[in-house]
């Protein structure tokens, strides 16, 4: 790799350090290739990407940023695996290494929050973006649903008393 690429692998680091909204580093010794595709895959499907890169080169990308702790967890064979998503990153990889042993999470950052590992484990028990849009959205309709019902519900019970009274005076 000469120079000018090296340069732009650190220019391309440097833009997810700062853009992410999570970023976990992971060793990922002995994993297969079949295995990293599945790990990409599964990172691609919730919005996020996995990237190899030189420690060296990540490290000199991470000098002046926010989250610039994360060079300490720069030893060895490193995946980063990052989303906008503050949230998807992280349940991704969790529920990776929880299926492959080789995968092991050493730490990672939300903005400048530095994470250890027992970090990056609650970040991934936290809901998705897409889980509290969902919520805050039901929280908003049922008020509307609940003065729809209590609207409705005086003439559903005159329309129930009315047929009662229509009953018995049949029976009689």
């Amino acid at each position: 790799m000469d120079r000018a690429q090296k340069e732009k692998v650190v220019e391309e680091l440097g833009q997810i350090f700062e853009s992410s909204g999570v970023v976990v580093v992971a060793h990922y010794a002995g994993l297969t290739v079949a295995e990293m595709q599945d790990l990409r895959a599964r990172m691609r499907d919730a919005g996020g990407s996995v990237r190899v890169a030189k420690n060296k080169l990540a490290k000199i990308a991470l000098e002046g940023k926010p989250n610039a702790s994360l060079a300490d967890l720069l030893e060895g064979m490193t995946v980063l695996a990052y989303s906008e998503d503050p949230v998807a990153a992280a349940k991704v990889a969790e529920g990776y290494a929880k299926d492959n042993k080789k995968f092991e999470i050493l730490g990672g950052a939300m903005g400048e929050s530095h994470l250890d590992r027992d970090g990056v484990k609650a970040v991934s028990e936290m809901p998705s973006r897409e889980e509290l849009i969902a919520s805050i959205a039901g929280c908003i309709g049922a008020p509307a649903s609940n003065i729809a019902g209590a609207i409705g519900a005086p003439a559903s019970n005159i329309a129930g008393i009315l047929s009662t009274i229509e009953e018995k005076a049949e029976a009689a």
